[in-house]
């Protein structure tokens, strides 16, 4: 499948695919407790994150957009988005405090190198083990390889062993209170691996909020 950078034409339907993804995990209920509440507070968040990769990251999209890859160009220091706390609080309303907690909890483990952050991978739910993760951490893989940098990622339990086949290796866990636990994950520079199986147990999981 052909995968290709995404417009600034393609924002909203990314952070509606985000949202989608991530609805149904446990990560999604302890960030957004109330259900009736949770798939547009997940939008309105991961809205702002994508809008941001934009000017300081990377976005790479299925062209059929039933998958997304959101990352950050952490070469650098880089800014938070514009007005973050208020557009946070608008998004988010009663919830800005888990994300704050999810961004702060997360920020403890992020590296101060210059590195690549794979802030979000994610395959919407009807179209999850067809391939398409595969062809993402693929995509992603080759451009890593190119950049020689290493790279850093966060993934909800389990998804570590998808990620270890592409050269993660897990680093000490996060678990949020009373919520799940989270699976940092880093790629050192100059990995070298093999092709991985096409078929992935797990085809989607849902990075972190953090960048």
């Amino acid at each position: 499948m052909r995968i290709r950078a995404a417009r600034w034409a393609d924002k909203d339907l990314v952070a509606a695919l985000i949202a989608d993804a991530l609805h149904p995990t446990p990560l999604a209920a302890w960030l957004v407790p109330d259900p009736q509440q949770r798939r547009q507070v997940l939008t309105d968040v991961a809205a702002i994150w994508v809008e941001h990769a934009m000017f300081f990251g990377d976005i790479h999209l299925t062209d059929d957009h039933t998958a997304a890859a959101v990352g950050f160009h952490r070469y650098r220091p880089i800014p938070p988005p514009g007005h973050y706390r208020i557009r946070l609080t608008d998004a988010a309303g009663d919830h800005a405090d888990r994300f704050d907690l999810l961004d702060s909890l997360l920020s403890t483990k992020q590296p101060t190198e210059p590195h690549y952050h794979l802030a979000f991978l994610a395959v919407r739910p009807d179209a999850q083990k067809t391939g398409r993760g595969t062809a993402l951490l693929t995509h992603h893989r080759s451009r890593l390889d190119r950049i020689d940098l290493p790279a850093w990622t966060t993934v909800s339990s389990g998804g570590e062993h998808l990620l270890a086949r592409y050269g993660y290796t897990p680093r000490p866990a996060i678990t949020l209170p009373d919520g799940p636990t989270l699976q940092p994950m880093r790629r050192n520079a100059h990995y070298s691996s093999t092709t991985p199986n096409t078929t992935d147990p797990v085809d989607n999981r849902w990075q972190d909020l953090h960048a």
